[in-house]
């Protein structure tokens, strides 16, 4: 919509870059081309504003198929005017000189244009075709038909119009037919999640066994060697009581040969002792003998005197020096 203001009695109107403007006044053209912008005055212009851009028309129709099977398509059509005088010269595209609103429905007029014209090209192609094959292979059909029935119809480059592209986005079936259809496949779906899910738990069950049956031989194999272990303990414990049994009866026999080396040794010298005490005795006797009795007296007292305890004084009593006088005199007579 193009920007037109006031100012005493004149109109100023300024255009976008992507909308074409005619003025015309008194039948002439005086102003042609986008994004223009002019003074004018409301009485003797005639304005016409022809979009140029690129534009989107999505159409939805219905569609039957050879096997009598309603189907709904969903499309886009991009188009421009690439011819803006042609296009205004046919449509209507003028504009109010106060508002810059268009006074009626050009691009309605197109859409409607474009879309029978492809709606007829779509069924051509659609009542020739099963619903089977529509839903397979009938969204590239559409639209290659759809493109090449509106470059070649001879209305849309009379009007200026150009397309640009077609897209076909569906061909739907009716609820009911589409939840018909979708049955086989999800029941195959689900027969497969299913073998999946049966494949999955068997494969679980085998791990859990092999699982199982190592658990089981690791526990054998622990026993085997348990057992192995256990004899060659008690192997191990033999071997120590008999290499200490062995030890015990060395000692022994070491200590027993030993004690008859000591006990002989011990005799021996007590019988040598012994030979000597009675070599001496015999020479201490012999000596004796040839001595005569009052030495032996005197060698008595001295031994006698050697082994008595030291006497720092001696008191005697008038009984005993009398006792001992008398002895001596009684010997003497002798």
């Amino acid at each position: 919509m193009a920007d037109i203001t006031r100012r005493l009695g004149w109109r100023h109107l300024r255009g976008a870059p992507t909308a074409h403007i005619r003025h015309h006044r008194g039948g002439k053209l005086l102003h042609d081309g986008p994004g223009l912008s002019f003074w004018f005055r409301a009485l003797t212009a005639a304005l016409s504003e022809v979009p140029v851009d690129d534009r989107e028309l999505a159409m939805t129709f219905h569609a039957r198929t050879s096997d009598f099977q309603d189907v709904a398509v969903q499309a886009t059509v991009t188009y421009r005017i690439g011819d803006p005088a042609l296009a205004a010269a046919r449509l209507d595209f003028s504009i109010d000189p106060d508002t810059g609103v268009w006074r009626g429905s050009p691009l309605e007029q197109l859409g409607t244009l474009l879309t029978e014209t492809a709606q007829q090209h779509a069924l051509d192609v659609l009542t020739r075709t099963s619903l089977a094959a529509a839903l397979v292979d009938g969204v590239s059909a559409v639209r290659e038909r759809i493109a090449a029935g509106l470059e070649a119809e001879p209305r849309l480059p009379a009007t200026g119009i150009e397309v640009v592209a077609v897209r076909v986005m569906a061909l739907r079936p009716e609820p009911e037919v589409e939840r018909a259809l979708r049955t086989p496949a999800r029941e195959q779906i689900q027969q497969e999640a299913d073998r999946a899910t049966y494949e999955r738990r068997a494969v679980a069950v085998e791990r859990e066994r092999a699982i199982a049956e190592n658990e089981l031989a690791s526990q054998i194999e622990l026993a085997r060697r348990e057992e192995q272990l256990v004899e060659q303990r008690g192997t191990n414990a033999r071997r120590e009581a008999e290499e200490h049994a062995a030890a015990d009866a060395v000692r022994a026999e070491a200590e027993a040969a030993r004690a008859v080396r000591l006990s002989r040794a011990e005799a021996e010298g007590a019988r040598e002792v012994g030979a000597a005490r009675a070599q001496a005795q015999a020479a201490w006797l012999q000596v004796h003998a040839d001595v005569d009795v009052a030495t032996l007296h005197a060698l008595t007292g001295t031994r006698l005197a050697e082994n008595l305890p030291h006497i720092d004084s001696v008191t005697i009593s008038p009984d005993v020096l009398t006792g001992l006088l008398a002895r001596l005199g009684a010997r003497e007579p002798e």
